[in-house]
């Protein structure tokens, strides 16, 4: 696949995902919810997640409807993460892609409330009528978004993030906590999309080792452009982390080291895709290319 077929590729997936997430995001949520969800989840944002399900489905020749869904439930997991932890009582950040933060937007209350919305609605898209999605498949897929998301994954991620705020980690303990906070969801967002096509166990096993080094790849490139750009580059607020004193893969290792660490992930990423025995693979081993190459 050349560059060009992969620009076009990524930019039909995305718009694809745009729409969904436009059609199932309710604009008439009662008493202004509608607007502070579509705020929250629409018009920003990488879309990595929903480009890593449905890159997995095409490598396993899946079932686009269900990997459509994934799609659009894992951004709404991740949006909704996102909307709490922005707010006063975590990070208390007034930027995000872009433009103020919801709870700057629309009220603590209300952002929320939206967070809360946009978590039970991920399951909802997941969950429809069996004749679009067997439901042996949406039980899967719910299951793998779950343990993803919660104590296990992001949430507890978020958890060992906030106790260590001022502590000296080390380089174990800070990846247990980025392997929960962020690797989990991206890890998830891969085996979501191959649980909607054919991986043998040797596929999935390397399916799910792409996952983890991507996804802990992405948190260490994340650090290191937290400290070399801009705030207006990176569509949210440059330096957060060094100024709340939280430990990162630049603080614990150092820029060049974290670098280092990011380059020898991506390695570890494409070994795993070329130990698949997977011959679609292709759009997966480009995205973890935009991961580490990416500028925001």
């Amino acid at each position: 696949m050349t560059d060009a077929e992969f620009d076009a590729w990524c930019r039909q997936a995305l718009d694809e995902v745009e729409g969904a997430l436009s059609a199932w995001v309710p604009a008439d949520a009662p008493a202004g919810l509608g607007e502070a969800m579509r705020y929250g989840v629409l018009d920003g944002g990488k879309r990595l997640r929903p480009l890593l399900v449905l890159a997995a489905c095409d490598a396993t020749r899946g079932h686009r409807e269900a990997a459509m869904r994934a799609a659009v439930a894992v951004e709404l997991i991740h949006a909704y993460s996102l909307v709490h932890d922005d707010m006063p009582c975590m990070d208390n950040d007034v930027l995000r892609r872009g433009k103020p933060t919801v709870h700057v937007q629309f009220g603590e209350a209300q952002a929320m409330l939206a967070g809360d919305a946009m978590q039970a609605l991920a399951f909802e898209v997941l969950t429809p009528d069996e004749s679009l999605v067997p439901l042996a498949l949406q039980a899967r897929l719910a299951g793998l978004l779950a343990r993803s998301a919660g104590h296990s994954g992001m949430a507890g991620g978020q958890a060992i993030d906030l106790a260590a705020t001022g502590q000296a980690l080390d380089e174990q303990r800070l990846q247990d906590m980025h392997r929960r906070k962020t690797g989990a969801l991206l890890q998830a967002s891969v085996l979501m999309g191959a649980a909607c096509g054919q991986a043998d166990a040797r596929a999935w096993q390397a399916l799910s080792d792409y996952g983890a080094a991507i996804g802990l790849a992405f948190q260490v490139v994340d650090d290191i452009l937290d400290v070399t750009q801009a705030s207006e580059t990176l569509g949210k607020t440059a330096g957060k982390d060094l100024d709340a004193n939280k430990p990162t893969y630049v603080s614990v290792l150092g820029l060049a080291r974290a670098r280092e660490r990011a380059a020898a992930l991506h390695a570890q990423a494409q070994a795993a895709l070329s130990a698949s025995g997977l011959t679609a693979a292709h759009k997966l081993a480009m995205l973890a290319d935009k991961v580490v190459d990416r500028e925001s």
